[in-house]
């Protein structure tokens, strides 16, 4: 019962920190303005341009679920991981406060400490990511929508592998840091760039050849392929199935926008993207238990 008032406690301050609230949500904000500024024009643009060549009109539903897709897909695979990072740094505020000292003579055992704020990081950071979920569904069907139930539950799916994936590699950060600057300057660095390493911002297939191959060792971009694929692959289907786009042109825009990825000329699926992700977090996840674990021993 202890962990779970621990758990309690550290959803509440979250929320109650008000500051700690608004840093969370710094980097879908930027995404968020980033679109309605330009980037929706760009993302236009592009399209028309992997389409000039079929001469076929198609409908503006077809272009804003595809665009509409490719924004909340983005908005979703960097959430997921840099709300995860914030929702985390609890756990250092309350070094840099002395509320762990408190927790240190107190009757808990420090596993429950540990476990609690990796939980309670990863409901938190689970209620942001589903609001903004629910919130882009309203928008694509409200312009077009291309989902089908099994693309709804998938998407739920990587959103959480995402957050624990986010919330697993963020304890294990957090846990070396103990004062106010190292808190804000990771706050900073994973929410300034953590976009553009995962591709959110912008296609990695636009990058260079070199700094493709190489984000292609990142787990983080599979992350993203994978979640994106589902956001599109219904609105892909459509424009071959009803639109009589060639393969040819549907296997183009995949490339073009990161649906579908290649792994130094390697087609790398769904289920590869899925797979990696899921061991990343196990991998993670096994590293901060370990940390822990010889903590509390070397402790004893």
């Amino acid at each position: 019962m202890k962990t779970i008032y621990l758990i309690r406690r550290n959803i509440k301050l979250f929320f109650k920190d008000k500051g700690m609230a608004i840093s969370s949500m710094i980097t879908p904000l930027i995404l968020i303005l980033l679109y309605a500024t330009f980037l929706k024009n760009v993302y236009v643009d592009s399209f028309h341009q992997a389409i000039d060549n079929v001469g076929i009109s198609i409908s503006e539903k077809y272009i804003n679920g595809f665009v509409y897709g490719w924004l909340f897909s983005s908005l979703v695979a960097v959430s997921a991981v840099t709300v995860s990072f914030c929702s985390n740094l609890l756990m250092v505020s309350d070094k840099v406060s002395g509320a762990i000292n408190d927790f240190a003579i107190a009757p808990i055992n420090k596993t429950k400490i540990a476990i609690s704020y990796y939980v309670a990081s990863m409901l938190v950071s689970m209620i942001i990511i589903t609001i903004e979920i629910i919130i882009g569904f309203i928008i694509m069907a409200s312009t077009g929508w291309f989902l089908s139930a099994s693309d709804v539950v998938m998407i739920f799916v990587s959103a959480f592998l995402l957050v624990n994936f986010g919330t697993s590699i963020s304890s294990i950060i957090n846990h070396f840091l103990n004062t106010q600057g190292q808190m804000s300057a990771v706050g900073t660095i994973v929410s300034s760039t953590y976009g553009f390493i995962c591709g959110a911002y912008m296609p990695i297939s636009q990058f260079g050849s070199f700094l493709k191959n190489a984000l292609g060792f990142l787990p983080s971009t599979y992350a993203t392929m994978l979640i994106r694929n589902y956001y599109e692959r219904g609105v892909l289907a459509k424009l071959h199935n009803e639109c009589n786009f060639p393969n040819e042109v549907i296997e183009d825009i995949s490339k073009s926008f990161d649906i579908k990825f290649y792994f130094f000329d390697n087609y790398v699926s769904s289920k590869i993207c899925l797979l990696i992700l899921l061991a990343s977090v196990i991998l993670f996840l096994g590293i901060y238990i370990l940390i822990n674990y010889k903590r509390n021993k070397k402790a004893n």
